[in-house]
């Protein structure tokens, strides 16, 4: 029995999206316990050209709406919202979650075959099959960014392992 694109995607992007949403509100306690502004943590970032907190969550959300998108063939959704706060991130996370929750399975039926433009129009178009696109693309870059997020909170001293990494499976 082969996997769907819906199996292989949504699933995974709900697993992991709820279970860093799990690792927010620990950093959150964490934060209030420790009497720590809020901000330093979603500000933190390992290095200074890299993206804080705050911004490697809203990715990790992006990925999962415009992968899920993309692959189903639905518009995609505009989040509204500057993600300044934990609660936030929080509204973030509900949001895509809702999102790709209501994507009819049956829609990624075929869209391992399909062609996807990336970047339409730009010189930065790329054309790539379905399948590749999100084993090759969309799946490494939404981890980058929901470990990334995870790396900076553990770095920063929030109790967190990588039970709460995974989330529930």
């Amino acid at each position: 029995m082969s996997l769907s694109m819906h199996a292989v995607s949504v699933p995974v992007f709900q697993q992991m999206l709820t279970a860093l949403g799990g690792v927010l509100a620990k950093a959150e306690a964490h934060a209030a316990e420790r009497k720590i502004e809020p901000a330093a943590l979603l500000q933190a970032r390992l290095f200074p050209d890299m993206f804080p907190l705050a911004r490697q969550v809203q990715v990790a959300c992006d990925f999962a709406s415009s992968v899920s998108a993309r692959l189903a063939g639905a518009e995609l959704p505009a989040y509204e919202g500057g993600d300044q706060t934990f609660a936030d991130l929080q509204q973030r996370i509900a949001a895509t979650l809702a999102f790709i929750g209501g994507l009819d399975a049956a829609r990624f039926n075929g869209s391992d075959e399909r062609e996807l433009v990336l970047r339409p129009g730009t010189p930065k178009e790329r054309r790539i099959g379905g399948q590749a696109y999100l084993v090759s693309y969309g799946l490494p870059q939404f981890f980058f960014h929901v470990t990334t997020a995870y790396d900076l909170l553990r770095h920063n001293g929030v109790e967190v392992g990588k039970k709460d990494f995974m989330g529930a499976y």
